[in-house]
């Protein structure tokens, strides 16, 4: 009877040695590659700030166009307002409607800049404007910053993801209450269609 008992209680230890080793695997892993995405998203967010400390700058020089041309002026220090009134923590990137109102008023502010942009390049004067053409340019390289921070964010992201939802980390990021993070949609309004160049030829 006793060697029943020890034969159980082996077993026993031994079911629960090999879960905590493999449940081991998610202690170390899941919180690295969690804070991998947040050093990310810490990326996303200069380069976004990057963005917005621009806007000042190029609605100074652009100033001098037509009096139309004011609200589009309005349209761009208002959408920056906004996007930078939106402010998301490491800690808020798994909550979706965070993440989403984020994206929507980043993506206002890409639309008005590239608005205020077209609608310069029809004055003649202040296209040939050496500070208007830097700013067109550093306006210009910031969003191909912005696209290579969110594309990686978004590479951490799924690393992170895949490693919580996988066996055997998900056992310690369940043991932890890790939960999956939100990847960055970026949205560019219209891009469903095909452009027209009909009238531009």
């Amino acid at each position: 009877m006793t060697l029943i008992k020890a034969a159980r209680k082996g077993r026993t230890v031994l079911a629960l040695a090999a879960a905590l080793s493999l449940a081991a695997c998610g202690f170390n892993s899941v919180p690295t590659k969690q804070e991998a995405a947040k050093a990310k998203w810490a990326d996303v967010e200069a380069a976004f700030q990057e963005r917005a400390n621009l806007v000042p700058n190029l609605a100074a020089v652009a100033k001098g166009a037509a009096d139309q041309e004011k609200g589009i002026l309005v349209g761009v220090t208002e959408a920056r307002a906004r996007a930078t009134s939106i402010q998301i923590s490491g800690d808020d990137l798994n909550d979706p409607a965070k993440m989403e109102q984020f994206q929507a008023a980043q993506a206002n502010l890409g639309a008005n800049i590239g608005r205020l942009l077209a609608n310069v390049e029809a004055y003649p004067d202040i296209k040939s404007n050496a500070n208007y053409q830097m700013l067109q340019t550093q306006l210009e390289g910031q969003e191909n910053r912005i696209r290579i921070t969110i594309r990686d964010y978004n590479a951490a992201v799924q690393d992170y993801n895949t490693e919580v939802r996988t066996f055997p980390s998900m056992i310690g990021a369940r043991l932890r209450g890790a939960e999956t993070l939100v990847p960055y949609k970026s949205v560019t309004p219209g891009a469903e269609k095909a452009p027209d160049l009909q009238g531009k030829l």
